[in-house]
């Protein structure tokens, strides 16, 4: 069941859309541009999982993302100017410049990091949630997945640890469709993934991903029964990636109309016309919102490429090895 949030948490999270929406249609025209090199993956269309999930936690739970995690780590609360400088291969970037697009990772804001191997996030958040329950924490990790690596087996295999054991992991499926080109409907089983979590004893839900009203809701739901039960959950969102799956993905695989009938489902959209009707904003509040986001993420990107610098292999060996960089 969703919650109506009221003028507060509403500006606070149509804020966090619209600023992850902007960073990645500024990321993109920088590597059309040839500003950033290296490749990116984009989530336009799903900021209502992004922002929904982590504002519905306490601060200190953790979440282990995916190579599409732009969104997760600004809803976790880093820096826009730090992760920018991580794709443009800075030392001031959360990876000090070495992990690009893929790789971000941020401890300070409980963000564990993320990985280009498909499915493997899932395995380290149920690691780090069986030391949470070890050391008593009462405290939980979410660990994202897409319907494409819900076939994976190290996923089924961390579902049946975290049942058997107990453990605080929430397993956060982001079904936006499409594994890379492959449709889900021709790759996954069954019509939800919720389905999967049932044959684990896992408490499991599916929600529309499109409706961060419905998603914070969901997740803290989610939470409150796994600090009352001490056992997983499964929570997944449907949703809809307006991008393709990388950057020269020209999405034949599948058709304008379908990407219409979806644009009419925009996350943004929704929570705009609903704070609207609500008397919480005016469209003219709304276009001064996007000018503000936009202004500063305009800024800071011009900055950095002012005093954007060649990483060298001396400085990258300096970050990775702890005797400074012998070798």
């Amino acid at each position: 069941m969703a919650i109506a949030f009221d003028r507060d948490r509403g500006m606070a999270m149509l804020s966090l859309m619209v600023r992850s929406r902007l960073f990645e249609q500024k990321v993109e025209a920088l590597f059309s541009s040839h500003e950033m090199h290296g490749t990116t993956h984009l989530a336009i269309g799903q900021e209502a999982v992004h922002a929904g999930v982590s504002p519905a936690l306490d601060p200190d739970d953790w979440i282990v993302t995916t190579h599409r995690c732009h969104g997760h780590t600004l809803a976790k609360g880093s820096s826009v100017e730090a992760m920018l400088a991580e794709f443009f291969g800075l030392s001031n970037g959360l990876a000090k410049g070495l992990g690009g697009s893929m790789h971000l990772l941020d401890l300070e804001h409980h963000n564990a990091g993320s990985s280009a191997v498909v499915g493997s996030g899932v395995a380290l958040a149920t690691g780090m949630a069986l030391q949470l329950k070890r050391m008593d924490s009462p405290n939980l990790v979410v660990a994202f997945f897409g319907d494409g690596a819900s076939n994976r087996g190290v996923v089924h295999e961390s579902m049946n640890m975290a049942s058997i054991w107990g453990l605080p992991v929430l397993f956060l499926c982001e079904h936006n469709l499409y594994g890379m080109s492959s449709c889900a409907d021709e790759m996954v089983s069954v019509d939800s993934i919720a389905k999967r979590g049932v044959a684990y004893g896992i408490e499991s839900r599916s929600v529309d991903g499109n409706d961060i009203e419905v998603v914070y809701a969901a997740v803290q739901d989610a939470a409150a029964y796994m600090h009352k039960e001490g056992k997983p959950y499964l929570l997944e969102t449907k949703t809809y990636r307006f991008s393709g799956h990388s950057k020269n993905d020209q999405r034949v695989y599948r058709t304008r109309e379908e990407e219409r009938v979806w644009s009419r489902k925009d996350p943004i959209k929704i929570l705009r016309d609903r704070m609207v009707s609500r008397g919480h904003l005016t469209e003219e509040q709304f276009k001064r919102l996007e000018f503000q986001e936009q202004t500063v993420l305009d800024e800071i990107a011009e900055h950095l490429i002012k005093q954007r610098h060649e990483l060298t292999l001396d400085e990258a060996y300096s970050y990775m090895y702890a005797d400074g960089g012998s070798r």
